[in-house]
C-alpha cells in the first residue's frame, strides 16, 4: 500500500544503515571450506575503510558483530575503532551458522549469552539488537531474544529470492549430505517475500519483539542491499547505480523507510582476499567496489535522514499502528 513516511526535523523520512561485519572464516565457513577453522580475520584491512567512508558522510550505523570475532584478541582493535566511533553494536550470533532455527531453546541461551559477553568486552557495548546468520529466524529464537530483553529483531530478509541463492552456494560450496541438510534454510524460503516490508511487531506468549526487516524493492521483494547492487555492477556500474536510486524512489512512493545492509566484502576486491573470489562482484577491485558503495550511499542520505537500526527501531516502537505478527515456523 502507497503511503507516506514520517518526516524527521530536517524534512527527510527516516532509513537507517547497517552492516554485518561477516568475518573471512565465516564466509569459508558457510562455503564448506575447512580453512575456517583457523579464524582467518580481514577486519585490520577491511574496518578503516569502512570507518573512513561512514566518517566521511558523518554517518553513525549499527554493526552486527561476530561473537568469535570478538573472543579473539586480534581483532579488539578493530572492533573498538568501530565502537569508539560511536556506531552501534549489535549481535550476530557467537559462531555465524545460518542453521540457528535447528537450536534448541537451551542451546540458543549459551549462543547468545556468550557472544553478548566476548562482543561487551570487545566493544564496551551490550547488544540490544539481533540479526541471524544468513537472515536464520525461529520462533525459538525470537522467544529467547524478548526474555533476554533484545529492543529488537533484524533478522528478516523479505524476498522470494532465498532458494536461488541457496542454491548458488550449494552449486559453488563443497558441502556433504549432512551440511546440505543443516543449510536448507539458508537465506530463507519463498514464503519470506510474503512476510511485511515495515517494521511490525512478533506477538507471543503475552509479550512481544519489534521487528526492523532489511528492506528490499517495494511491490517485487527483489533485495537492494550493496552486496545485491554490486553483483549488478559485474554487468554494468551504471544499471546497478539506476536500480538502487530507483528502489530507493520506491520505498519513498510506498512508505517504506528503508533499513539498507552493508557487508565487508562490498569494500574488499578479490585482491585483498584471494580464497574468496568465488563470492559474486570479488572479481572488482575494492576501490572500484567503495566507489559503487560511496554513490549508493550519497543517494541514501540524499533522500532520507540515516540512523543506526537502534535508533530508528526506537522512533518506530512508539508508533501506535504497527501491525502484529504471531511466529509460524
Amino acid at each position: 500500500m502507497m503511503g507516506q513516511t514520517q518526516s524527521t526535523q530536517n524534512g527527510k523520512s527516516l532509513a537507517s544503515l547497517s552492516l554485518d561485519l561477516d568475518n573471512e572464516w565465516a564466509y569459508l565457513k558457510t562455503h564448506g571450506d575447512p580453512a575456517w577453522e583457523s579464524y582467518p580475520s580481514y577486519l585490520a584491512t577491511v574496518v578503516p575503510r569502512i570507518l573512513h567512508v561512514l566518517a566521511r558522510r558523518k554517518l553513525l550505523i549499527t554493526v552486527f558483530v561476530v561473537g568469535q570475532d570478538a573472543a579473539l584478541e586480534y581483532n579488539h582493535e578493530g572492533l573498538a575503532q568501530i565502537a569508539g566511533a560511536g556506531h552501534e553494536i549489535g549481535n550476530h550470533s557467537l559462531r555465524h551458522e545460518p542453521w540457528l532455527h535447528l537450536y534448541s531453546e537451551h542451546d540458543l541461551e549459551q549462543e547468545l549469552a556468550e557472544a553478548e559477553r566476548y562482543i561487551q568486552v570487545a566493544t564496551g557495548q551490550k547488544p540490544i539488537g539481533f540479526r541471524g546468520p544468513g537472515y536464520s529466524q525461529s520462533s525459538t529464537m525470537l522467544r529467547v531474544l524478548a526474555r533476554r530483553g533484545y529492543a529488537y529483531d533484524a533478522s528478516s530478509l523479505p524476498s522470494f529470492i532465498g532458494p536461488i541463492a541457496r542454491a548458488y552456494y550449494f552449486a559453488t560450496g563443497q558441502f556433504d549430505a549432512e551440511q546440505r541438510e543443516r543449510l536448507n534454510r539458508l537465506f530463507g524460503s519463498w514464503k519470506d517475500g510474503l512476510r511485511p516490508l515495515k517494521p511490525y511487531r512478533w506477538r507471543f506468549n503475552g509479550t512481544s519483539l519489534l521487528e526492523m526487516p532489511v528492506t528490499t524493492f517495494p511491490g517485487i521483494r527483489v533485495p537492494i542491499h550493496l552486496s545485491y547492487v554490486m553483483y549488478l555492477a559485474g554487468f554494468s556500474t551504471a544499471l546497478a547505480q539506476a536500480y538502487f536510486n530507483t528502489a530507493l524512489w520506491t520505498c519513498r512512493l510506498f512508505g517504506v523507510e528503508p533499513s539498507i545492509l552493508l557487508h565487508p566484502l562490498d569494500f574488499l576486491g578479490g585482491e585483498d582476499v584471494p580464497r574468496l573470489r568465488f563470492f559474486p562482484s570479488m572479481g572488482m577491485s575494492g576501490q572500484q567496489k567503495i566507489a559503487i558503495v560511496e554513490r549508493c550511499l550519497d543517494s541514501l542520505v540524499h533522500r532520507f535522514d540515516v540512523r543506526s537500526v537502534g535508533e530508528h527501531a526506537a522512533v518506530v516502537a512508539t508508533r501506535k499502528n504497527l501491525i502484529e505478527v504471531e511466529p509460524n515456523d
